[in-house]
Parts: structure tokens; sequence; C-alpha cells
């Protein structure tokens, strides 16, 4: 195992009722107070890949260029919302990164979402070990499913799939990464759904801290709620 890669919302950390959030301050202040997500809706739209795929898809007449004005005002409210504070990797996030970052292996993100909220989430929190790849999907032809931004990724890591596992929250992001060949974990979110996830190499509810230890739901035993760099690379390859 030579690198991970990992998504981003859901799966570093639980951000989206933040993006939720920052889409209905851009309604107000773009479109007035008509429309508003809540989070029964929120999870629905969740099934398009995609910040401005999502308000195309709820508001199909709407005009590109209306699409676009109202998605960089919700990028900049989510920026100011993540600055804020408060938000903070998930459970073993931290702690899996500065052991691969010890161990000598590769760390990559795979995302739909825009390099601005990457680099929004990365800054408010500063002390994480650095990404070696980014990959986001405004980069990309195709969002997830699809497995454009994995391919990026492991071209820009140089590495085959083999050599590489990918860390999810969603069904779209487990087929993206198993169709580019790669292992892939999921932890479930709260947005991320419950599955069943065909086809992951295992399913657990978080990476695991001591204080806060991960529980496994489907896979090979997790030693003492922890999931760690031998666990693993003891997972099963892709298609097996």
């Amino acid at each position: 195992m030579q690198a991970l890669i990992f998504d981003v919302d859901g799966t570093l950390a639980e951000t989206e009722e933040l993006h939720r959030a920052a889409f209905n301050q851009a309604f107000v202040a773009e479109h007035g107070p008509g429309w508003h997500w809540d989070q029964p809706l929120y999870a629905k739209l969740l099934a398009v890949t995609g910040g401005k795929e999502r308000i195309a898809h709820f508001a199909p007449t709407l005009p590109a260029a209306r699409i676009q004005t109202l998605h960089a005002a919700k990028t900049a409210y989510y920026a100011r919302l993540v600055a804020s504070g408060g938000l903070q990797p998930r459970p073993g996030v931290r702690r899996l990164l500065q052991a691969a970052n010890r161990a000598g292996i590769k760390l990559a993100i795979a995302t739909t979402t825009s390099p601005a909220n990457i680099e929004a989430l990365l800054a408010a929190w500063g002390n994480l070990p650095p990404f070696d790849v980014i990959a986001a999907g405004d980069e990309v032809a195709a969002k997830k499913p699809a497995p454009d931004v994995y391919l990026l990724a492991l071209r820009r890591l140089g590495l085959p799939a083999a050599n590489c596992l990918a860390i999810e929250d969603t069904e779209n992001g487990l087929r993206s990464a198993r169709a580019a060949g790669l292992r892939c974990l999921i932890t479930t979110s709260l947005y991320g759904g419950t599955g069943p996830f065909p086809g992951a190499a295992a399913v657990v509810t978080n990476l695991g801290d001591p204080e806060a230890p991960s529980h496994l739901l489907a896979g090979p035993p997790l030693p003492e709620g922890v999931v760690d760099l031998p666990w693993l690379a003891s997972l099963p390859a892709a298609g097996a």
C-alpha cells in the first residue's frame, strides 16, 4: 500500500450540514427567501454529485449563469462558516494521516467538491500532514460515480490502483473508486446512507480513535476499534 486517497465531504469531516447552511444563505442573499433546503430534501439532492449540478437539478429552468452566481456565493459562505471554527476531522482521520505520513505512504484527495472548499477546510485545520495530490471534481469531465477524479488522482500520484486504497462514505463514491480499480473502505456518515455497500472492502462507522472507537459493519475483524495501516493493507483487493 503506497497511497491513501480520501474523499472530503462526510469522509474527512462531517461537512454536509455546513454545505446545506451555505446553500441556504446563498439562496436568501441571491434569490430571496423562497428557496430553502431542509435536511430531508438535501439528503435526496446529495444523490446528485456536485453543487452546481445539485442547483440545476433542483431548478432545471435556471440559467447556467445564474447557477454559477449562486454557487459562487454559496462557496464564499461555506468558507466563512469553516473559518469560524468548530468543524474538526472525523474520529481517526488525524491519527491515520499522521501514521501514513510517518510510514512514507502518500496522501491524496479525490472529491467532487471545489478546490476552494478543500483549501478552506485544510486552512482551518492547519496542522494536518500535507496531501501529495488533490484532485477535484471541476478538473474532470464527469463527477462521481464516474471514475474520472480517482483516475486523475492516480495519474498525479504516478501509482497503479492496486497499490492504493480509497476511503469514502457514499455509494456514489464507492462506485467511482471501484470503477477506477481501487479497493475502497467505507466510513458511514450523516448523509452517506446506511448501505449496503456492495463491493466495499470493509464498512466501518469511522476510522476510530482510542476515545472514539470505530464499529465494524462489514469486513475482516477490526483490532480494538481502530483503523490502522496494517489492517488497511490486509483488506481484500478490488474485485476479490
